[in-house]
């Protein structure tokens, strides 16, 4: 069609009424055609996607989202119409956005249009479709934690980085400014040489026995299970069906391994920034925690962990501690925490126990002028402005996947020695125990067919 024509045929259905197709050619608009969106299929609909991944995304100009996927229809559904109104009142047209829906995202992994997804799924969830959509060249925004197991984020790693595209781990904080700050002071040695980290992370509690429901209709329940193991449904074991609450599935170890990995990988992930050891880990491990003694959520309570790192450090991560990191050197110490910033409306602790966002032992040391000389962070405004302009520009992202493969490492080896007494003593280099065959062993996990990375790995390797 040329073009005179196919203004000639747009402005009659205009003046008609008929909504014209949102995907049309760059040609026709020029750099602001809708065509030259980065657009974006959503993967997951529920609680993280609603509060913060969809708000996060749909603000940015240059993303548009255009598909949803989801496995419990009414949160897909939901999800859609959160989506096309977000358009309909900023576009004043009701018309604008007519979001596809998928309930198998291997199906919108085939869509063309589809430029990147951003993975809002439960935890046993996360890198099986990163891996695909990176296989597939989509461009992945991807929620903590990277993975399930540690052999699960060397594939998915291994995967991203061979396929070239821009990755992102929801890892947030990096994008607040106080934390950056912090991570450039200490880098800098404004509190001496750094030997002690202190970072404060809840556990969960234990809950109340469930009986086996009837699964919901229009709930892929079996594809939900994925890899884990087959068991009864019951809601408080999966997430509420009515409304958007803390879902259950956070506490129990068939998808996760509980506030450890939950929180733990945003802790961990900014205090390696600090530390320097982003791209290592620690070189050995040791934890005591409790866990409950009945009832259906079985992940951990209280708990302390102590990890030692090659240059010296140590770090030490507990419920005993304000919810944040501390570092602490020669000279000083530095605190950090979110401040009054929450990611969702339910999440476990209350901003008001960690309201200072940033302090010092001398408030001098928050003034200090970072020089041009000196060892200076990149800056983001905001975390997934910072991907979308990593694939708009192709330039780094704060939170690349060898990042976020360590900083998750750090969670589940910590993890392990939840469950193995004594010193564990990790070789960060190799990703193995070297004195605990049993410790090794759980460095991942059986797979149940037809789901698991292992064989997405097997074929894109």
């Amino acid at each position: 069609m040329e073009r005179r024509e196919f203004l000639n045929k747009t402005a009659k259905a205009v003046a008609m009424g008929i909504a014209m197709p949102t995907i049309v050619p760059s040609s026709v608009f020029g750099k602001n055609a809708p065509s030259n969106k980065i657009n974006i299929g959503q993967i997951g609909c529920g609680r993280i996607a609603r509060d913060h991944d969809m708000p996060g995304v749909l603000q940015h100009d240059i993303a548009r989202v255009i598909a949803a996927c989801d496995l419990d229809r009414n949160r897909l559904e939901d999800g859609k119409r959160k989506i096309d109104g977000f358009y309909a009142k900023k576009m004043s047209n009701d018309k604008y956005m007519d979001t596809k829906m998928y309930d198998d995202y291997r199906e919108m992994l085939l869509n063309k249009d589809i430029d990147a997804v951003v993975i809002s799924t439960p935890d046993h969830w996360h890198s099986q479709p990163a891996m695909e959509a990176a296989l597939a060249g989509k461009h992945v925004y991807l929620q903590k934690p990277t993975s399930l197991t540690i052999s699960e984020g060397r594939q998915l790693s291994h995967i991203v980085t061979k396929k070239g595209i821009v990755f992102q781990v929801g890892t947030q904080q990096r994008s607040s400014p106080q934390f950056r700050i912090a991570a450039e002071l200490v880098r800098n040695g404004r509190i001496g040489k750094l030997h002690t980290v202190k970072i404060g992370l809840p556990g969960d509690p234990s809950g109340p026995a469930a009986p086996e429901m009837p699964v919901p209709a229009g709930f892929n329940f079996d594809m939900w299970l994925g890899s884990t193991p087959k068991v009864p449904y019951t809601e408080i074991g999966v997430h509420p069906q009515k409304g958007y609450d803390r879902p259950g599935w956070l506490r129990l170890e068939n998808y996760g391994a509980g506030m450890i990995t939950g929180w733990g990988q945003h802790h961990f992930d900014s205090a390696a920034w600090g530390m320097d050891t982003e791209l290592t880990g620690p070189i050995s491990v040791e934890s005591v925690a409790e866990f409950p003694k009945s009832g259906l959520w079985n992940v951990h309570g209280d708990f302390m962990v102590k990890a030692e790192y090659a240059n010296g450090i140590t770090m030490y991560t507990s419920g005993g501690y304000t919810n944040g990191i501390r570092y602490e050197g020669t000279d000083g110490w530095i605190f950090v925490s979110r401040g009054n910033y929450v990611a969702s409306a339910s999440d476990p602790v209350s901003a008001a126990k960690s309201a200072k966002a940033l302090d010092a032992s001398d408030p001098n040391i928050l003034k200090s002028e970072i020089k041009d000389s000196e060892i200076k962070l990149q800056v983001s405004d905001e975390h997934h402005l910072n991907w979308l302009e990593g694939i708009q520009n192709r330039t780094p992202v704060l939170s690349p996947v060898e990042v976020a493969h360590r900083a998750c490492s750090v969670c589940l080896v910590s993890h392990i020695a939840m469950k193995v007494p004594g010193k564990l003593l990790w070789n960060p280099k190799t990703e193995k125990f070297t004195n605990s065959e049993k410790a090794n062993a759980m460095l991942s996990r059986p797979q149940r067919a037809p789901y698991g990375t292992n064989a997405i790995y097997a074929k894109g390797k």
